[in-house]
């Protein structure tokens, strides 16, 4: 019973698998889910977000411990005493009339003292950085910047991989329009042949034209069979793409309609939306505060501080409390720290540049994409009345085979213009979607 219960299962589960149908928006939220570059620059921005925090950290006191065990095999320290030269002579002819002469022989001799052969040293010392010619401050500017940066990237990779979803979804729509378009020329082509083969046995039309019409079916079958194969292609690169499990899929696609309106965007402002622009603004100021860092590398830094101390040099415990001030200046520094100066400098004025200089090629891209909009526009507009006007050559070159005023060949050549100017629709269509796709993202939408 439970064999039963898992086949009935898994089948119901194939099914649905089999039967799953998909919008655009559906395909490119798995794929921005499922890519390994938007994982990376997910990770990017976690990154840059924990060095924006470890920056933080420089405005807090610095709080080290230190401890110092050792064992020499002499003192440290070494003194000799003269007793004798220590004494007053008053005091010393006093213990002249005291002392045996054996004592003052001896108070006569040097005295020698060793200390600090072993012992044991430990100390916790707060530092407060106070003036560190703006290092800190603007390391935390830069690190925030960084953090900006990796946003404005994940940004870039997800329009990339929007974009790529896209162009692998109108790809497949488009060759599935083209096997529909096969679908009603292999049904006008079953139709042509039956009246041809009435005509045929009725002896008012040759046999040869009944040879044209099917080596035309046979030419379908094998531009089907085409299709086929690239429908199965598209579909596992989009499987693959979007991280789908089952290449057997459906799309739900559009009605393949007249082009979209209300696209006419202003192009004037719009390039401050754009991350490439924005990344282009983060670089100058990352360069900005790079030079100021580099000045701050050369400025003195001040710091105050306290600590606490143990050690037991003198064979006994001792401990104490200090506060203390440093002041430390790079003057050997300053001479190689001019040019690591100029050096930033440089750079700034570079990314400034280029800022200039990328801002009007992207407005120039944001123009030649609406273009694009413009030329696909009229391009799918004339599709449409090419449709018409091959509709309506087939319908008369039918009507004059039939009253014998028109030949085979001419009929089977209406009938490939119609397929020309159907396939051709699809792919105006499947390219103005993708025009007005790139021109969102040209103008930062």
């Amino acid at each position: 019973m439970r064999k039963l219960i898992a086949f009935v299962f898994c089948f119901l589960c194939c099914n649905y698998a089999a039967s799953q149908t998909y919008t655009l928006q559906q395909l490119k939220d798995s794929a921005l889910h499922n890519n390994i570059a938007i994982h990376s620059a997910e990770l990017s921005i976690d990154a840059a977000r924990e060095q924006r925090k470890e920056a933080f950290t420089k405005y807090f006191p610095n709080i080290s411990g230190t401890g110092l065990w050792f064992n020499a095999n002499r003192g440290m320290a070494k003194m000799e005493m003269n007793p004798s030269e220590m004494i007053p002579a008053e005091m010393g002819a006093m213990l002249s009339q005291m002392l045996p002469a054996q004592a003052l022989a001896a108070l006569a001799n040097p005295v020698s003292m060793t200390m600090m052969k072993n012992g044991t040293i430990g100390s916790l010392m707060a530092v407060q950085p106070v003036f560190a010619g703006g290092q800190i401050v603007n390391g935390n500017k830069l690190a925030k910047v960084g953090e900006d940066v990796s946003r404005l990237q994940l940004q870039l990779s997800e329009n990339e991989v929007e974009e790529k979803v896209e162009q692998y979804y109108w790809q497949l729509v488009s060759l599935q329009e083209k096997t529909k378009t096969l679908d009603a020329v292999d049904t006008l082509l079953a139709n042509i042949y039956k009246d041809v083969d009435v005509a045929v046995r009725a002896g008012v039309a040759m046999r040869n034209d009944l040879l044209q019409v099917q080596l035309r079916q046979n030419d379908i079958e094998s531009q089907r069979l085409k299709l086929e194969n690239g429908i199965s292609i598209v579909s596992l690169l989009l499987a693959q793409y979007c991280g789908l499990r089952d290449t057997t899929f459906t799309l739900l696609t559009p009605t393949l309609t007249s082009p979209q309106q209300g696209w006419e965007v202003a192009l004037e402002g719009t390039i401050a939306q754009l991350p490439e622009y924005q990344l282009l603004e983060k670089q100058v100021e990352a360069t900005g505060l790079q030079k100021k860092m580099a000045v701050g590398q050369n400025l003195p830094t001040v710091a105050v501080g306290a600590g606490y101390n143990y050690h037991n040099l003198m064979d006994n415990d001792r401990t104490f409390g200090m506060v203390f001030a440093t002041v430390s200046v790079p003057i050997t520094d300053w001479w190689g720290g001019s040019h690591a100066i100029k050096r930033k400098k440089i750079e700034h004025q570079k990314a400034i540049e280029q800022l200039e200089d990328n801002a009007q090629l992207l407005q120039i891209r944001m123009q030649n994409a609406w273009n694009g909009v413009e030329e696909s526009r009229r391009q799918l507009l004339l599709s449409q009345r090419g449709i018409e006007q091959a509709e309506e050559n087939l319908r008369l070159n039918r009507d004059y085979y039939r009253a014998g005023t028109s030949r085979m060949a001419d009929l089977l050549e209406a009938q490939l213009l119609y397929q020309q100017a159907c396939d051709k629709h699809t792919d105006a269509f499947a390219d103005h979607q993708i025009k007005l796709m790139e021109y969102r993202h040209a103008i930062g939408q």
